[in-house]
């Protein structure tokens, strides 16, 4: 990796387009704090070519021009950081094509992605994407009874269980975005004959053998109970699985995952196929074994494990995946400074972050990976966790606040000292109880939890995402005393009424 200079032409190969693309950097910018990083402004050019283009070609390069779905005659130009990424080839310095900043920030590099996408919009129907121009913010349609702007891109099971037939859907030709819980195998038909719906959220009791290999699909979010074989298109870049599927589902897709991110909760799934899986993103893991995850999926090029926190084992195993350019740890610890790979058993690794690791693991990995930061390597370790924060807060849920930018430190605390007296609570009750000393004891528990963060929200720090967390932390205690209570668990918690109970109280 070497840092970029302003005019500098760089090639890449695209694994998506299976061609090599270009991109020049037309500005940079100094790091913006002390720890901050330098960062180059990268502009994707109108070029792809079957071998790497030279000194004659990139002078007659010009900036890509995005149209597709809203955007219109766009540059696809951003900052991201200026050290060159590995498999990135120096062409030539020529004059920036883009005189003018941009304000633009981006993940990485990412070059192809823009002409990707364009490319896709142009395999459409011509008829199709003029209707999708044409359709206007002011133009209003009802649709099952709706009032929808022609222009509406998202639609859910509320309008869905509204209309009497789909073709009413066609009201809306810039529909993008569709979210059911009742998939219906007539959805689905309709799904594969219109190209511009782009993210779909499914569930379905009826569907077991999903096909959307023709359709345009960027997201798939799907609920796998009872799936047992999905069929994927090749332009899809996220398929995340919201549950754990069975291990007989199978998954075909023409380039067998080579481009595509597959995102899982709680462990690796032991689905079939996507043998060339590019991308893997775990989350709430609780244990993980590495060397299932290198043994299964020997191709990955990125790799992100989010803990509950998570343990891992095997952590070395993962210098089997020659093609690793990017690593992403957060809340994982179960393994020691010296398990944790060299940089030369990484040589293609362009990004290593690690939130929430333990402290000798943070400092092991720092020093190792000083000399490959200095030549380019994106590195960020942080939140080192010492012996005494690991045994306070491995188990507790609420441990994510610590460090939440509207959180403060002492709120954290106060979470999850709210969590502790929860479980506390839980232990004082038994399956002999009296049914009436039982509802007394769990009612105290779950107003003592809802007063605690009614208190703490004085300020205003819980939102959304606090919100959700709290309750579903107390569903997950519940849940747990309903069965170590045995047979008599779901007579003596009575979830739904300490449900409602915990509504009634909060504040927040």
């Amino acid at each position: 990796m070497v840092p970029a200079n302003v005019g500098d032409i760089y090639s890449v190969f695209s694994v998506e387009l299976q061609q090599y693309v270009a991109c020049q950097v037309t500005h940079l910018q100094p790091p913006r704090t002390p720890r901050g990083k330098p960062l180059a402004a990268v502009l994707e050019l109108d070029w792809t070519g079957d071998a790497l283009p030279d000194a004659d070609a990139a002078s007659r390069m010009q900036p890509l021009r995005c149209n597709y779905f809203f955007i219109r005659n766009r540059l696809d130009h951003g900052y991201v950081t200026a050290n060159v990424p590995p498999g990135h080839v120096f062409i030539a310095n020529l004059p920036p094509l883009v005189e003018d900043d941009v304000s633009t920030y981006k993940f990485g590099w990412n070059v192809g992605a823009g002409t990707a996408r364009q490319r896709s919009w142009e395999r459409i129907d011509p008829a199709r994407r003029k209707q999708f121009r044409a359709a206007s913010s002011s133009n209003k349609v009802i649709v099952g009874g709706h009032v929808f702007r022609q222009d509406a891109t998202r639609i859910n099971d509320s309008i869905l269980d509204a209309i009497k037939d789909l073709s009413e859907l066609d009201l809306l030709p810039c529909l993008m975005t569709l979210e059911t819980s009742k998939g219906t195998p007539e959805l689905m038909a309709y799904i594969q004959q219109h190209p511009f719906i782009n993210e779909l959220h499914w569930q379905s009791s009826t569907v077991t053998d999903i096909d959307v290999s023709a359709t345009g699909l960027n997201r798939f979010i799907l609920q796998p109970d009872g799936v047992a074989r999905v069929r994927l298109n090749p332009g899809l870049h996220l398929f995340s699985l919201t549950a754990m599927p069975s291990p007989q589902l199978q998954v075909e897709q023409a380039e067998q995952g080579r481009d595509l991110s597959l995102q899982c909760v709680e462990n690796m799934p032991a689905l079939q196929g996507l043998d060339h899986l590019g991308a893997l993103s775990l989350t709430g893991v609780n244990e993980i074994d590495l060397t299932t995850v290198v043994e299964r999926f020997a191709h990955l090029r990125e790799l992100r494990l989010w803990g509950k926190p998570g343990m891992a084992r095997n952590m070395h195993s993962i210098a089997q995946l020659p093609q690793l350019q990017m690593l992403t740890t957060f809340d994982i610890f179960g393994f020691e400074a010296d398990a944790f790979p060299a940089p030369g058993q990484l040589p293609k690794l362009a990004s290593l972050w690690m939130t929430s690791v333990p402290a000798d693991v943070a400092r092991a990995v720092k020093t190792a990976y000083k000399t490959a930061a200095a030549q380019g390597l994106d590195l960020s370790i942080s939140k080192p966790r010492k012996p005494a924060w690991l045994a306070e807060n491995l188990h507790n849920p609420f441990r994510d606040w610590d460090g939440r930018e509207h959180i403060s430190a002492a709120q954290a605390k106060k979470a999850a000292l709210a969590y502790k007296n929860l479980l506390a609570a839980t232990r004082a009750i038994d399956a002999g109880m009296p049914a009436a000393e039982a509802a007394a004891a769990l009612d105290t528990m779950v107003t003592a939890y809802t007063v605690d963060f009614n208190k703490m929200d004085r300020s205003g720090m819980i939102e959304t995402v606090e919100r959700e967390e709290i309750y579903s932390v107390l569903a997950d205690v519940l849940k747990q005393l309903e069965l170590d209570l045995g047979e008599q668990g779901a007579a003596l918690v009575r979830q739904e009424r300490l449900y409602e109970l915990f509504d009634q109280l909060r504040d927040f």
